[in-house]
């Protein structure tokens, strides 16, 4: 948990680059139009047993209970700002191992199924694209947004790692272990563009996973600093030069090394940075929504 202390500290850094805007905490009534409603109550009344609390990987607290429900407030806040001002980040978020009625793999609310579950049931967007590029699978999103034909979820992970029961997501691509910086772009540069031209979303939600790294202890695959800055790289600028928002969350990441991995989770902040200063929009594309 100290990742998240440490990655605002250094984010501060690049000064007058970043605005932040607070979130509030998403409400119990969107968390309701995903999650089982006796899940949510007994998460947020501390009724989860024990082994509930194990497989979340946390003990519960009312502390834990407000820092999810912040931060998935701060992805559906990250949303509509880039709805509204093209690109947008969230310092938290990505906790896409969360299901209807249980939690798992630290993940307690999928906050990427609520934002898109808000965002469509409000008429904020009519289709969205997930590109979730964490090493493990979005399998609990892909499980919540399964009958969803509006929102498109793309997963591409390590094939070998957890979970072990992959759901199927509306495209994965599983990769080998160990897979390392030319042959994952190979793969990526090819996807990405062919899911904006299928889907034609009106907002793409990026999770920026740092647990490619080959550093990273629950991760095998190999991408060094390099290749993992050119994947954020990648991703943001084929998005914003395709004329779509773009939100990113930072996913997981689990080297003991904390600075290493704060460093790694900052590099889709300043790479955000970079592209609003160097890839204007495509003005001529019309998005689906």
């Amino acid at each position: 948990m100290e990742k998240f202390r440490l990655l605002r500290q250094h984010l501060d850094a690049l000064g007058d680059s970043l605005e932040w805007h607070q979130p509030t905490p998403i409400s119990l009534a969107a968390l309701k139009q995903v999650h089982d409603a006796d899940y949510i109550e007994a998460l947020v009344k501390g009724q989860l047993d024990e082994r509930a609390q194990r497989r979340s990987g946390f003990p519960w607290s009312e502390a834990l209970v407000r820092r999810v429900r912040l931060e998935t407030g701060g992805t559906l806040l990250g949303a509509r700002l880039a709805l509204t001002d093209g690109l947008a980040l969230n310092a938290a978020g990505g906790t896409h191992h969360a299901h209807a009625d249980f939690a798992s793999g630290y993940c307690l609310i999928n906050d990427l199924a609520v934002v898109a579950m808000e965002l469509l049931r409000r008429g904020e967007v009519e289709r969205l694209l997930i590109i979730d590029l964490d090493v493990h699978q979005g399998d609990g999103t892909a499980r919540l947004l399964a009958n969803e034909p509006r929102a498109f979820t793309f997963s591409m992970h390590a094939g070998r790692n957890f979970p072990a029961r992959k759901a199927s997501s509306d495209e994965d691509i599983a990769l080998e272990s160990a897979t390392a910086d030319d042959a994952y772009l190979a793969v990526l540069q090819q996807a990405i563009p062919r899911l904006i031209q299928s889907v034609r979303p009106g907002l793409v939600i990026y999770d920026a996973g740092a647990d490619v790294h080959k550093a990273d202890r629950l991760g095998h695959l190999a991408l060094t600093d390099t290749g993992l800055r050119a994947r954020d790289a990648a991703v943001i600028e084929t998005v914003r030069g395709a004329g779509l928002p773009l939100l990113a969350v930072i996913g997981g990441g689990y080297d003991r090394d904390t600075p290493a991995l704060v460093a790694r989770h900052a590099m889709v902040f300043e790479e955000a940075v970079r592209a609003r200063e160097r890839t204007p929009y495509n003005e001529d594309h019309e998005p689906g929504a």
